[in-house]
């Protein structure tokens, strides 16, 4: 790409206030290479794909040592994606993820659970990068399912900050961002303890453990006592013996999951999680599938006004960031580049979170809901887009541009280039 401004290169020209000038022109090339690359993201297969590229050792030291942050480069993201295709209330997904890196040298790698191998029959570790993501849930233009678009991530270290500290820290920011707007953050059962921030501040969404212990409201006392006033009352059953009891009261409910209409028997009450949250009660919701196809879900939330079904709605969303996950890792390969030391490793894993809010934002604001794919007959009923779809469309902007800018126009034929650039396009 060398100094020339290309069609990535407008689009992203916001964020060159972030690098020195050198820096510039170094994350230009290595982004779009990033794009372009079939196979795996290491850094100098990718850079094979530019056609003027630097010396290697500069693009590794760009991650490695170079001169800027991904705090505004994550800032400008979402500020993007929020001015784009939020107009409201800010719904977050917050997890934790696992970046299989083997090598006993990699800064910042450990010995963590594998949640993708762990089953039933026992718990199994690797060792790699544990990246905290915050996501960004969108409604897309074309309806159905929600896209999880990170907008914050922060790298896990052994005997550092903990995976909730990290949580925090990140909504803080986001807060801060976004002084104007409510935000309401979902995320799995470990980062449960967040219910205990205040309604007012942030709306918390999680899973409460199947043999939590909970307890009903303290009782009001006429005539008060010496000592501190109790702040739980009677021990309740744990959340499974009250789904298990024939007295629990089910409500039938419809609620919107992931963009389609689902039937479930639903349970609520406000309890006091005394272990989690001592200052104020929560509202626990017990679900159940009508047709026994799925095992109970017991939620948690710290929004008592909300109704039942609204919050298992915002849960089951929560499969957005986990979808995610997998398309960073499959089609960006972010576990590919070998970055071994000092920040090159955390970077080059937020990176390839970033291209994805990119790639998708980008995808949105240039094509919205038109078809971009090639309709296949043994897929004749596809009507939404895919990220490889969103990813096949801007390769194809890309390599036209790479091919159209080196050659004379009375040499090229657009009946002999579209077919070659549909598969660069779609190269994997």
């Amino acid at each position: 790409m060398g100094e020339s401004t290309s069609a990535w290169g407008d689009w992203i020209q916001g964020c060159s206030r972030c690098f020195t000038r050198p820096s510039w022109t170094l994350f230009l090339d290595l982004t779009r290479a990033w794009i372009l690359c079939p196979g795996r993201r290491t850094v100098t297969h990718m850079i094979c794909i530019l056609q003027q590229a630097r010396p290697h050792d500069a693009y590794h030291r760009l991650l490695r040592a170079g001169a800027w942050s991904m705090a505004p480069l994550w800032k400008i993201a979402a500020q993007s994606l929020v001015a784009a295709a939020v107009p409201g209330r800010l719904d977050l997904d917050i997890d934790d993820t696992l970046f299989h890196r083997p090598g006993r040298k990699v800064e910042g790698a450990g010995l963590f659970r594998d949640a993708v191998r762990t089953s039933g029959s026992g718990i199994v570790y690797a060792r790699g990068l544990s990246l905290v993501v915050l996501t960004l849930r969108i409604i897309p233009p074309w309806g159905g399912e929600p896209l999880g678009l990170p907008i914050n991530m922060r790298l896990h270290r052994k005997k550092g900050e903990t995976y909730l500290d990290l949580a925090q820290a990140m909504r803080a920011e986001i807060a801060a961002w976004f002084p104007q707007r409510s935000i309401r953050l979902c995320g799995d059962g470990n980062y449960a303890p967040l219910v205990a921030f205040d309604p007012a501040t942030m709306v918390v969404t999680s899973r409460m453990r199947r043999d939590a212990a909970i307890f009903d409201f303290p009782k009001q006392l006429k005539k008060a006592l010496r000592g501190r006033p109790s702040k739980k009352g009677r021990r309740l059953p744990t959340p499974d013996r009250i789904a298990q009891q024939s007295g629990t009261t089910w409500k039938k409910v419809q609620f919107d999951s992931r963009g389609k209409k689902r039937v479930y028997l639903l349970y609520s009450r406000l309890v006091v999680w005394h272990h989690v949250c001592r200052d104020r009660p929560v509202l626990l919701v017990i679900a159940r599938d009508p047709k026994g196809h799925r095992p109970d879900e017991f939620l948690v939330s710290n929004d008592l006004e909300s109704t039942p079904e609204a919050i298992v709605s915002q849960y089951t969303g929560r499969w957005s960031i986990e979808d995610t996950f997998r398309n960073v890792k499959q089609f960006l390969g972010g576990e590919d580049p070998q970055t071994w030391r000092k920040q090159g490793p955390e970077r080059a894993a937020a990176l390839s979170f970033w291209l994805y809010s990119e790639i998708w934002l980008w995808y949105l604001k240039t094509h919205g809901a038109k078809i971009t794919w090639r309709s296949l007959p043994w897929y004749s009923s596809k009507s939404t887009p895919s990220f490889l779809d969103a990813l096949a469309a801007l390769r194809r902007i890309l390599w036209a541009e790479s091919i159209y800018d080196k050659s004379a126009p009375q040499q090229i034929f657009p009946i002999n280039i579209h077919p070659m650039l549909d598969a660069l396009a779609r190269a994997a």
